[in-house]
């Protein structure tokens, strides 16, 4: 079973369009489907999409068809000849904020209100604290708890992880003043961060991706940033370029975001850049 609802949605949307192109190729049944059928198609979406997403199409099919033959639907699985598209990234396309620019944002939301104390206090979270987008959307009043003088909060990962992990003071201050202003605090099985009505009331139910990313695009629109590259994503990947830069261990920093991998999370990391920049500017040419 795939654990994650994001996962869940990406392979149901592959398998329809593998589905469409199945019934415009004359396959009308399982049986039919061969590795060369599976090898045309991944071939012919490789040139509307991108490697990573043909790769994303490819595992949701072998996925599906597993499954199709444990329960003795299907015969053989028809993707596991099938080799999908090679993937070499060494660094990421996650765009990043710098100091300032998450400075002038977070500055840049009101506290005068509830929404703008939401909006300060979930882009705060994800930038010192670095959890998915989707983990935090996912917390409750419950997850946010004390242990000793400080205070921690519970995520559910990927792949049904769950992982407690150290709020910075700057995302506890911001929380906490959310929380007390939202009356949250003896809620502790209402959502964190919640959407709100027509009438600015805080409506009981969790803030969705789409509506987050909404937020983020809106308040960076705000702050004069380049609001089309921000997205969701980018908090997590400022924090950790932060971190590295100010002399953060790479083998923390996998911990801190949950990855299993270290390479993964030196894609995030995109403080090389900085000295980068400052080769490059040694280049000058000048009159004499």
């Amino acid at each position: 079973m795939i654990r994650n609802s994001n996962t869940r949605q990406a392979y149901l949307r592959a398998w329809d369009r593998f589905g469409v192109w199945c019934k415009q190729s004359g396959l009308e049944q399982l049986s039919d489907i061969r590795p060369l059928h599976v090898a045309t198609y991944i071939e012919t979406i490789s040139k509307e999409l991108s490697a990573s997403s043909v790769k994303q199409h490819r595992a949701a099919l072998s996925k599906c068809f597993d499954f199709l033959v444990v329960r003795q639907i299907a015969t053989e699985n028809p993707v596991s000849n099938v080799a999908g598209p090679k993937i070499k990234v060494t660094k990421g396309k996650t765009p990043t904020l710098t100091d300032e620019e998450f400075l002038d944002l977070i500055e840049s939301i009101p506290n005068d209100t509830l929404i703008g104390l939401r909006d300060r206090a979930f882009l705060t979270l994800l930038a010192y604290t670095w959890p998915r987008v989707s983990a935090a959307l996912g917390t409750t009043v419950h997850d946010y708890f004390p242990k000793g003088k400080r205070w921690y909060i519970r995520l559910s990962e990927k792949g049904g992880k769950e992982n407690a992990v150290l709020v910075h003071h700057k995302a506890q201050d911001a929380l906490d003043e959310y929380l007390k202003q939202a009356n949250l605090t003896d809620s502790p099985t209402l959502p964190i961060f919640q959407s709100f009505d027509r009438r600015r009331q805080l409506t009981g139910r969790a803030l969705d991706r789409r509506e987050a990313l909404a937020m983020v695009k809106r308040r960076a629109k705000a702050a004069g940033l380049h609001h089309e590259k921000v997205c969701n994503h980018s908090f997590r990947a400022t924090g950790i370029t932060n971190y590295m830069t100010n002399g953060g261990r790479l083998d923390i920093a996998q911990e801190w975001a949950n990855h299993s991998d270290p390479r993964t999370t030196g894609l995030y990391d995109h403080s090389k850049d900085k000295v980068s920049l400052e080769e490059v500017e040694r280049i000058r040419f000048e009159r004499e």
